[in-house]
This record gives structure tokens, C-alpha cells and sequence, in this order.
């Protein structure tokens, strides 16, 4: 049995759970809730699977961060052009991302999501995480070297968590010491490069649970949230969900295009990176999936990749960070009755393509709604009005991140003249250095092992 499911693709598992998913969440549902408002038993163990997957991607944040920053770095020594590869690719993460947030404030004034919405303003609390340009600056200088902060429970306790940001810093700095350095750092190199490769190898076990997580992810979202919440507001759900399907659906095979380059083909290589995104909520738990697809069925050279995809999965952010808190933020304007001017948009858009790196490629973009907001001096309690959708729309946001963190690498290096043309029209296969597994057929086949350092 075990191994006749091996043979179902990867894709084929997950969206058989998405629709398993959405019938136990619909089940629930209409259970309700036990006599004492908790949940039922089948709201409970979705709620505990699905929880379950998102905490063992999010324990394998810390090191994978570490390890793919400073080895991504230190390969920049393999690419002859390396500052100019460095320079196209952040060029066209903000290019992509101002295109992304025109979008969203395009949608915004279309469909007036603020004005059209039948929430209760009851709900407009204070979030639990805010977010401001100083707290942003501030929080990019490492209090340790691992990046840890500590913060006190109602009971007393105190709960140790790291900061994603901060190791974002200490892990870049590292490696420029390590090209710095030399030969004399080769063998710490040797050390971190097979950490990295033992973390995919550990992460790639989770990622295989994927299709039992999307059980629970969406069967709790369905459960819990069911459409009452996104009655209330449904346009401006719709608006999100319209604005990642433009840049999703239409941005980006026109970007393709006029780069010769076929739609079709890219989103059969990157599809799987793609779904996994929407059902983790993570581009940090997507990476190796999504560095992997990169390199072996979009043609993009390791030595480039596995900068570019780590780089992006911390600071590439077109759903969390450009369309969503474009749109947000003028939901909140509108339903406050704030009337925001031509340079509150172009704030809006500043912030989105510079302040990407707050949303560090973890589940959520409160921290990145909550800086928006606060440059533009609209009531932060507004934030409360979302939360309640936040997951739903989340599992978008983040598809379209992916997306963006494997285009940007396609288009770059084929502009570079660096791509494999011939990989990324068949979609590649298996390098000995990252031995498979019998295929299985489809794209799916090259996912089976992850790719090493």
C-alpha cells in the first residue's frame, strides 16, 4: 500500500488532500461546537495535524537559514559576474514587487474593499505584533549571535524565539567573512555546507508529510473560519485573490514572454514549489522545493540558485508584502473614513519594495501591514478587522511569493545568458550530485530527493 502510494506524484497527493481537506473541514462544520463553545473532535485534530506540520517547518527555520545564507554566499565565489547577478536580481525584485503593489492599489480604488465591507468595527483591536520603521531598523542589529529573543507569558513564564531578521544579518555577515576570509575558512565551510545538506535532508522528511499538514491546514481553515468571516468581507478577499491571480496569472507569463521564454514551461517547473507554498504558508519551509525547481527544471545554475532563492525567500515577497498590504492598507483607510493623497500612495509603494525583508519569509504579514500603517499614520487597530481571514488569504499570498522567488532567477539568468534553455524546455533531470529515487513520471519525479549544497 505504502509503496503504491509512493508512485501517486507529489502534486496528485497534495491536491487530493486539498479536496479531503475542505469535505472533513465542511463535516466539522456542521458539527459545531461541543455543549461548552470548544471545538468538536474533528475541529480539534485538524486543528492539532495541521498546527503539527506548520511547527516542524518553523523548528527548521533557525538552522536552514543559517546554513542557506552563508553557503549562498560563499557560491557567489563560483559565479564570475557575481556582483552583477547580485545587482539584476535585486533590481528585479523591486521591479516585480512595484509592479505587484500598482496592482493592489489599482484594485484597492477599483473595488473600495474598505466601503464595501459589513464587518463589525467592534473587531478593530490592537494587533499582538506591530511593526515601524524604527522597530524595523533596530530589530536588524542581533542582540546574540543566535538571534534569540526572550518574551514573558501572562503566567510568568519566559518563552525564547528567534528572530528571523536578525539572523538574516548575522548569517550575510558571516558569510562575507567567509569569502573574505579564504582558505582558511574552507574547512568551517565544509562543516556548514554538510549542515545544510543534513537540514534539507530532515526538512525534505517534513515537506513529504505535506499532503497530511494540507488535511489539516485546510480543514481547519474551512472548520473554523467557514464563510461567514469572508462574507463580511468578501471584497476585499476577492480583491486579494484577484490581484495574486493578475501577477500569478498574467505579470508573470508576460514577463516570460518577453523573455523568450515559455509560461507553460515555467509553471510546469515550478508548479510544485508553487502548491506547496499555498498549503505550508512558508517560503522558508518551501525553499528547498523551490531552490530545487530552480535548478533542475527551470535551468537556472546551482552556483547562481542557491543565492538567488535563499535571497529571495527572505526578501521576495509580491503577495505578502506588495499586493496584500497595499490593498489593506487602503481597506483601513476607507472603512475609517481617512482620505489618503497621491503621496500616501506613493508611501504605500516605497514600503513595499524596501520593506520586504519584514515579512522574512515565515507564515503571516502582520509585521508588514502594521509598518505600512504606521507610515501612514492610519489607526493600527484596523488590523484587527483581517485577522480573521488572515489564513485564507495567507495561503495565496505566500503561493505568489514562491512564484516570484523562482522567477526572478529564470528571468535573470536568462538575461545573463547563464540559463539552461534545454533544462528548462524538458524540465531537467537528476545531476549526480543529488541522486533520485525511481522516477515516477512528470515533474513531480525530480522532487523525490532534495538537491545538496
Amino acid at each position: 500500500m505504502l509503496a503504491r502510494l509512493r508512485r501517486v506524484p507529489f502534486a496528485a497527493q497534495v491536491l487530493l488532500a486539498l479536496v479531503v481537506g475542505v469535505a472533513l473541514g465542511l463535516v466539522a462544520r456542521e458539527m459545531g461546537p461541543v455543549a461548552d463553545g470548544t471545538p468538536n473532535w474533528l475541529t480539534s485534530t485538524l486543528q492539532t495535524i495541521g498546527g503539527t506540520f506548520v511547527t516542524l517547518l518553523k523548528a527548521l527555520v533557525p538552522p536552514l537559514i543559517v546554513t542557506a545564507v552563508i553557503v549562498s554566499i560563499a557560491n557567489l565565489r563560483q559565479v564570475s559576474n557575481a556582483a552583477r547577478l547580485a545587482a539584476q536580481t535585486l533590481l528585479w525584485f523591486g521591479i516585480t514587487a512595484l509592479i505587484a503593489v500598482s496592482i493592489g492599489i489599482g484594485l484597492g480604488l477599483l473595488t473600495q474593499p474598505g466601503r464595501n465591507s459589513s464587518v463589525d468595527a467592534a473587531a478593530a483591536t490592537d494587533p499582538g505584533t506591530t511593526g515601524g520603521w524604527w522597530d524595523f531598523l533596530t530589530g536588524l542589529v542581533p542582540g546574540n549571535v543566535l538571534g534569540l529573543q526572550a518574551s514573558a507569558g501572562d503566567d510568568g513564564s519566559v518563552g525564547l524565539s528567534f528572530n528571523v531578521l536578525q539572523l538574516i544579518v548575522i548569517s550575510v555577515a558571516v558569510g562575507v567573512a567567509v569569502l573574505k576570509v579564504g582558505e582558511p575558512a574552507e574547512p568551517f565551510l565544509r562543516l556548514v555546507r554538510s549542515a545544510l545538506a543534513i537540514v534539507q535532508k530532515v526538512l525534505w522528511w517534513v515537506i513529504l508529510l505535506a499532503p497530511i499538514g494540507t488535511v489539516g491546514l485546510i480543514g481547519n481553515a474551512v472548520a473554523s473560519y467557514g464563510w461567514d468571516s469572508l462574507g463580511s468581507l468578501g471584497v476585499f478577499a476577492g480583491s486579494v485573490y484577484a490581484g495574486l491571480a493578475l501577477v500569478l496569472f498574467v505579470v508573470y507569463p508576460v514577463l516570460l514572454r518577453l523573455h523568450g521564454l515559455s509560461p507553460l514551461r515555467w509553471f510546469a517547473g515550478a508548479w510544485p514549489a508553487i502548491q506547496l507554498a499555498f498549503v505550508s504558508r512558508s517560503s522558508i519551509g518551501t525553499l528547498p522545493v523551490t531552490e530545487r525547481v530552480t535548478e533542475q527544471n527551470l535551468g537556472v545554475p546551482r552556483s547562481y540558485a542557491s543565492f538567488a532563492v535563499p535571497l529571495g525567500a527572505t526578501t521576495k515577497m509580491d503577495g505578502c508584502a506588495a499586493i496584500y498590504p497595499a490593498l489593506a492598507a487602503i481597506f483601513v483607510a476607507q472603512f475609517f473614513g481617512v482620505d489618503l493623497s497621491i503621496t500616501d500612495y506613493l508611501l504605500i509603494a516605497l514600503v513595499s519594495v524596501v520593506g520586504s525583508a519584514a515579512t522574512a519569509g515565515v507564515t503571516g504579514a502582520v509585521v508588514m501591514l502594521t509598518l505600512t500603517l504606521s507610515t501612514l499614520g492610519l489607526p493600527l487597530a484596523g488590523v484587527g478587522l483581517l485577522l480573521a481571514i488572515d489564513p485564507i488569504l495567507d495561503m495565496g499570498r505566500t503561493a505568489v511569493n514562491v512564484a516570484g522567488q523562482a522567477l526572478v532567477p529564470t528571468i535573470v539568468a536568462k538575461r545573463e545568458g547563464i540559463l539552461d534553455v534545454e533544462r528548462f524546455r524538458t524540465g531537467g533531470t537528476f545531476s549526480e550530485a543529488a541522486p533520485a529515487v525511481e522516477p515516477t513520471g512528470g515533474v513531480d519525479a525530480d522532487l523525490r530527493q532534495p538537491a545538496t549544497a
